[in-house]
């Protein structure tokens, strides 16, 4: 009986064993690498090339918490403009939307616990002011809003800032 619960253990150690020892460190030589040549931020949105590019765009949020455009290609140094319209039925107490057009490299989690706490700002802290390039009113039901700003190149991500909202409802605009 031993020898049938050892015999997979020991097998099971020995296949781990050979597979071992393949390290990325093993790896390095002189050769060199893709990665070594400059590639634009934009090149790395997977699916950019299958959208439009265009600096005028319509976005819908809706009550399932979910934008329709979730990729947006724009011209940069051209003037953006985005309008965002809110097509759900329920209140803006329970189910509001905004844009909020961040800059690269911001933290969306934190943002978004920032945001939480600034109900009487449309859920735009105003310790965060310096992390946005531009954002919608807080709309509720059949409520639209727009809004225009100019990008360098790069990606921007966008998001909902009501509570909970970021964490699906975001997306990326690559200025190109």
């Amino acid at each position: 009986m031993k020898k049938l619960f050892i015999a997979p253990i020991a097998a099971l150690a020995f296949g781990l064993a050979s597979c071992g020892g393949n390290t990325d460190s093993d790896k390095k030589d002189n050769t060199p690498s893709e990665e070594a040549a400059p590639v634009s931020e934009a090149a790395t949105v997977p699916g950019i090339e299958n959208v439009e590019l265009s600096n005028s765009w319509t976005v819908q949020g809706n009550d399932q918490m979910k934008f329709d455009v979730n990729l947006i290609r724009v011209k940069a140094g051209e003037p953006v403009e985005i309008t965002l319209k809110n097509v759900g039925e329920l209140p803006i107490e329970s189910m509001g939307h905004n844009l909020v057009v961040l800059k690269s490299g911001v933290d969306i989690p934190t943002f978004g616990g920032e945001a939480a706490g600034a109900p009487d700002n449309d859920y735009i802290p105003k310790s965060s002011l310096s992390s946005i390039v531009a954002h919608t009113k807080l709309l509720g039901p059949g409520q639209e809003d727009k809004i225009s700003f100019t990008l360098e190149p790069g990606v921007y991500p966008y998001i909902c800032s009501f509570p909970g909202h970021f964490g699906i409802m975001q997306g990326k605009i690559v200025a190109e």
